[in-house]
């Protein structure tokens, strides 16, 4: 980010170009494992439907390391497949410089679980351990020790202690509690493609040992369901974390779509389509639930996107019915270019108020003094310091925010959620200028009564 920075300059291009670079290069990867191990139009299906789904398309746009952290790690598993062990060790450490030990800890736990289930325990023999362990440690060791040189013990308990160990065992956001989470996050966050999920994951695990395939396949089960497993397990959640099984569920479904397509057989995707319309109302819904309760900028665009769905569908049906397997694959990938489009042009830029501190950014500049000290809700903390340059102290509860308006004499800023504002009674309200405000976000200030 910061190269891209250096070249591009500091702005949202930039800060986005590292995701996007390597979100296209996990789509070549699906591909080109997709073509090796199984054939060229499964690896093309595949691809497609990796860089079409819904999650895959969002984060593959933000300035987070998510998809660079997936790039590496399918990298590193696919090239395991291959047999190429010391490329896999390499990328392995790339992962860890990305993320942290989970770089390196769940393709370890993935390989295994492989190794074990197709009774091949004695591949490790093969696998060049140590040397390989030599080169994981030689990527990514020295930027370690560099850090602790630099930070010392801070650098252990802030990246390894809270952002690794702290995150797993304890919820760092109030979605943590929910064992369920990712379930809807999946169904919605692969759309449309999820329409194949339990019957492509199905025939893989029924193909382990029919087909010349097996090996993979039920490798690629194994990928997605330890990457599944691991993130529900850790009571902090984030929508993001279940990316990298998304290369994995995009092989299952290629494979098996190519299979749909050239057995030839009549109905294979009457299920799909049928589920396809049920997800299909739930997100419209979804939508039209969400602009009326945030904000109804967006019942523009969920019209439009209900019109999109609607042709989508319709086409979709027409082609099972008919039969045409390929018109049906080319329906998904272009009805999801459109969503693309409209997502991008229409539905984004509608709500971007509601979440974004690009506006409110440009009214903090104006009225702040440059001294005040200034504390910033948790959720907006890390785009009001990338479009303001000032970090500001992180704010977690209403009732801190009453403390410092209680028994802060100073003068201070603060940017919270409309309704924590709401939730002051009206003595500490009072005590507070509303500066500015977009959508469901305020800036307010009080003043210095020393």
């Amino acid at each position: 980010m910061t190269g891209a920075m250096k070249f591009v300059g500091q702005t949202e291009t930039a800060a986005r170009l590292p995701s996007a670079f390597f979100a296209v290069g996990g789509a070549l990867l699906v591909y080109a494992g997709g073509r090796s191990i199984m054939n060229r139009r499964a690896g093309l299906i595949a691809a497609l439907a990796l860089s079409t789904s819904l999650e895959y398309f969002y984060l593959g746009k933000a300035a987070i390391t998510d998809a660079t952290l997936t790039f590496f790690m399918s990298a590193c598993l696919l090239l395991y497949l291959r047999q190429k062990y010391h490329l896999a060790y390499i990328v392995a450490g790339l992962a860890a410089l990305t993320k942290g030990p989970v770089g390196i800890v769940l393709p370890a736990v993935i390989i295994l679980i492989h190794l074990i289930v197709t009774r091949s325990l004695s591949n490790v023999r093969r696998m060049k351990l140590i040397t390989g362990g030599c080169l994981v440690m030689a990527v990514s060791l020295p930027w370690y020790l560099l850090m602790y040189q630099y930070h010392g013990m801070d650098f252990i308990n802030t990246f390894l202690g809270f952002h690794n160990l702290t995150r797993f065992l304890q919820p760092e956001h109030p979605a943590g509690s929910l064992w369920y989470y990712y379930i809807p996050v999946l169904l919605l966050g692969f759309f449309p493609w999820t329409i194949f999920l339990v019957q492509s994951v199905a025939a893989a695990i029924r193909n382990r040992r029919d087909s010349k395939q097996g090996s993979a396949l039920i490798f690629f089960v194994i990928w997605a369901t330890v990457i599944f497993v691991f993130f529900s397990l850790s009571q902090t959640k984030l929508v993001s974390y279940i990316l990298p099984m998304f290369p994995p569920l995009a092989l299952l479904a290629g494979w098996h779509i190519d299979n749909c397509l050239q057995a030839d057989v009549p109905g294979s995707f009457k299920t799909p389509v049928r589920i396809l319309t049920l997800l299909i109302i739930i997100l419209e819904a979804a939508l039209f639930i969400t602009a009326k309760t945030v904000t109804t900028d967006l019942l523009y665009g969920a019209a439009l996107t209900g019109v999109l769905f609607a042709i989508l569908l319709a086409l979709a049906w027409y082609t099972v019915q008919t039969g045409k397997g390929k018109a049906f694959v080319s329906v998904l990938v272009s009805g999801m270019a459109a969503f693309v489009i409209i997502f991008m042009s229409v539905l984004l830029p509608a709500a971007a108020p509601s979440f974004s501190m690009k506006e409110l950014a440009g009214d903090f500049q104006e009225n702040y003094d440059g001294q005040a000290p200034v504390y910033v809700t948790k959720f907006y903390r890390p785009g009001f310091t990338y479009y303001t340059g000032t970090a500001g102290m992180e704010l977690t509860t209403t009732e801190q925010l009453k403390d410092l308006v209680a028994n802060n004499p100073g003068k201070a800023y603060f940017v919270v959620k409309k309704k924590t504002y709401l939730e002051l009674s009206f003595a500490e309200q009072n005590k507070l200028q509303m500066v500015a405000s977009q959508q469901d976000v305020a800036l307010l200030l009080k003043a210095d009564h020393r």
